[in-house]
């Protein structure tokens, strides 16, 4: 007895030794059964510039914060409990105290190497006007399963010089403009859903950067009556934006891509298709100053050497 007794203690202490590594180093919770009842709180408490990766676990909740990553909070990972339960909440919009687009985030990620997973981030301000729910700034952000709900401007990619977001099979809707910026982004197997006739990006790829937006076996739905969407206008003229193997309904409209009112943004905008399906993919009626990647094009986009880019990072997810 002794000896099985031995026996199941030290195979206990194994499982126990292996589990730590998955486990989270804080927990939030609203009804106080954890480290900290507020996201805010657990980001203040990580240390700045820490070596290694924190893991933060979000219990179910709906958190009305206005939560803030910093820049000197770095390679943070947060794990909601599960997609629909966890919801981080807030509701300012640009006219709102005239603080304009860039203040009203529910979440604003200035800190790099910042991950996000199984949660709801969302701006309630209804349809008032630009209101963000998710702005990041950081380089070598990544998000996977998450929904972004909002309306005008829901998700602000920010950051130049090379900025990277990555997202994976997360659910982003809105109205106009709402996904926008300047950053590097790779859109991978996400569901875009389009709640009014309007545009669903506003880039502003710099010009030196060869790739903006890119929607990678995405699906575009649209709410009933929605028949005139377009996938973008470019917010500053080398706007960058590629659909490849993606699902358009035939609310997209035959023009496909918008130039904001100013010819002379066909001569310099970016914006291309590749191999997508659906009732919207039809490129016949397309505007003539949009193009059809070649298949050795199209080849040469891959996830590695757009993101990576010389350095040692790669997606996690």
């Amino acid at each position: 007895m002794r000896f099985l007794s031995t026996l199941l203690l030290f195979s206990l202490s194994q499982l126990i030794i292996v589990a730590q590594p998955n486990a989270p180093d804080i927990v939030v919770a609203q009804s106080g059964k954890a480290d900290f009842r507020t996201i805010q709180d657990a980001i203040n408490a990580v240390r700045d510039y820490k070596p290694t990766r924190t893991t933060i676990f979000i219990r179910n909740g709906t958190y009305n914060e206005k939560l803030l990553i910093p820049a000197n909070k770095c390679d943070i990972t947060i794990i909601g409990e599960s997609k629909n339960g966890v919801r981080i909440s807030y509701g300012d919009f640009a006219s709102l105290n005239d603080m304009g687009t860039f203040k009203t985030s529910t979440v604003r990620i200035d800190g790099d190497g910042i991950r996000m997973e199984n949660l709801t981030i969302e701006n309630t301000a209804g349809r008032i006007g630009q209101a963000v729910a998710l702005h990041v700034e950081g380089d070598k952000c990544e998000f996977a399963n998450l929904r972004l709900l909002g309306n005008q401007d829901t998700l602000f990619n920010g950051g130049t010089n090379g900025v990277r977001h990555y997202f994976k099979k997360c659910y982003i809707e809105g109205t106009t403009d709402f996904i926008f910026g300047p950053a590097t982004v790779w859109m991978e197997e996400c569901h875009i859903h389009c709640k009014a006739d309007s545009y669903i990006t506003a880039a502003s790829t710099p010009a030196h950067e060869p790739f903006g937006y890119i929607f990678n076996k995405c699906r575009i739905t649209v709410d009933n009556g929605v028949h005139k969407v377009y996938l973008g206008r470019p917010w500053r003229e080398y706007a960058a934006v590629i659909f490849m193997n993606c699902e358009l309904p035939l609310g997209i409209t035959g023009e496909g891509w918008h130039n904001w009112g100013r010819v002379e943004n066909q001569k310099t905008s970016r914006f291309a298709e590749y191999n997508c399906t659906g009732e919207g993919a039809d490129r016949t009626l397309r505007v003539e100053w949009s193009r059809t990647l070649s298949e050795q094009e199209a080849a040469s986009i891959i996830l590695d050497s757009i993101m990576v880019k010389g350095s040692s990072w790669s997606p996690a997810y």
